[in-house]
């Protein structure tokens, strides 16, 4: 233990403090760059800046042997997979499906996905109530089934096997324990569903398959990365685009300013909601070396636990209206929520087309969003987000008497 080395009795993933920790994070972000938490054998990391830099060394701050809170998760779930691997092989097994997730296959994919997402929104708004949770993931689950070539009829099995991975991300508690069948029940369900007689080419299965045949990757690797890339693509999703359409229905000044021009602020709304609530509250890293950070000597072999949604509150960066949702906050997609570094999340572009679609077919129907009651939390050791909120809307005259959508502009592909 170094000389100096603060510290703190914090329950981090006690159910008070996942329901509303920004109290906890200011404190720790007051006492010091790297905390230390007792209770779970780790260094909390609050600072955005802090947080950037060490996404940005993976040389000293690794996440092989590091993501997870137990030996467990870390060596018989997470142990090689893209998740937890570093260097060569992180990049390895990241290339698989780059080129699925580029840019440019987000261009190609962009009318269907706002096809989808102005259908998805004509039926959910039509009643003037809808659940923003439910629109989110139908839209979400429909286009990773679709991108990874899994049925719909395994679409249950699939959120709950990607929320209860993220549990086992955690420390060893009663969320971890039940969470554990689930997680495997659906690297089960991948096992029994995604072979090579029912993957269809041009699906991310299909490019993993060709990435073994031609032997780029090991055939055991082959449902870990599907099973990595489909929790990852789903639950982080589904909660930050539910949250956003939840903060503008609590501030309808900035949705009326959307309204006026979705184009421009369909995705900073989305990056501002993730910068706000991130739905990933926080992972690990694991030092190579001894190293400081903010005046505090860490040894080669401790955790610190990085708490991206500390960092998106974090007044040092965002300004002392860090606690304040607000769509024209300058560069505000600089937000890490999607991680940094070489493991910056491969999704990006495609979530943030999904959400960017959804908004502006909401924007396109409805003149006004209001909660229709307080949304329900859910309680992850890691994911942040709701799992239920109702949504009043007022249907634009036009979408009301004609049974029609308004006219919008189209996205040209992912770029913000």
């Amino acid at each position: 233990m170094p000389a100096f080395a603060p510290s703190l009795s914090l329950p981090l993933f006690d159910e008070s403090v996942l329901a509303d920790p920004y109290r906890a994070y200011g404190e720790l972000r007051a006492t010091g760059a790297a905390v230390r938490l007792e209770e779970y054998g780790v260094w909390a990391v609050s600072r955005h800046a802090d947080v950037a830099k060490i996404l940005k060394s993976p040389d000293v701050f690794a996440s092989e042997g590091g993501i997870a809170l137990t030996d467990l998760a870390n060596q018989q779930i997470l142990g090689g997979t893209v998740f937890a691997s570093d260097g060569a092989r992180h990049a390895k097994l990241r290339k698989v499906l780059s080129k699925q997730l580029a840019p440019r296959a987000m261009k190609n994919l962009a009318d269907r996905i706002v096809a989808r997402a102005e259908d998805l929104v004509a039926t959910y708004t039509e009643s003037g109530r809808f659940d923003a949770v439910a629109l989110s993931r139908h839209m979400v689950c429909d286009t990773v089934m679709e991108l990874m070539g899994m049925p719909g009829a395994d679409r249950e099995v699939l959120l709950s096997g990607a929320a209860a991975t993220f549990d086992v991300f955690g420390p060893d508690n009663d969320r971890y324990q039940q969470a554990l069948p689930l997680a495997s029940r659906m690297v089960e369900l991948l096992h029994d569903k995604l072979t090579r007689e029912n993957v269809a080419s041009g699906t991310w299965m299909g490019a993993i398959f060709e990435a073994v045949d031609a032997g780029q990757i090991e055939e055991a690797d082959a449902i870990p990365l599907a099973s990595a890339y489909t929790a990852a693509a789903i639950d982080t999703t589904v909660l930050g685009l539910a949250d956003c359409i939840v903060q503008l229905a609590r501030h309808p000044k900035q949705w009326q300013a959307l309204r006026r021009d979705p184009v421009r602020w369909s995705a900073p709304a989305f990056h501002e909601a993730l910068r706000l609530e991130a739905p990933i509250q926080g992972f690990g890293r694991r030092l190579t070396e001894p190293t400081t950070l903010g005046g505090v000597d860490l040894a080669e072999g401790e955790q610190v636990w990085l708490l991206y949604g500390s960092a998106g509150r974090d007044d040092r960066r965002w300004g002392d209206d860090a606690n304040t949702y607000d769509i024209r906050r300058p560069r505000n997609d600089n937000h890490l929520a999607f991680g940094g570094g070489p493991h910056l999340c491969a999704g990006v572009p495609l979530a943030v087309l999904q959400a960017r679609s959804i908004l502006r077919a909401l924007a396109a129907r409805c003149t006004h969003l209001t909660l229709d009651g307080e949304p329900v939390r859910v309680l992850n050791n890691l994911l942040r987000g709701y799992s239920q909120a109702a949504i009043a809307v007022d249907l634009s005259p036009r979408t009301a008497a004609a049974g029609i959508d308004l006219p919008q502009a189209r996205p040209q592909g992912p770029a913000s």
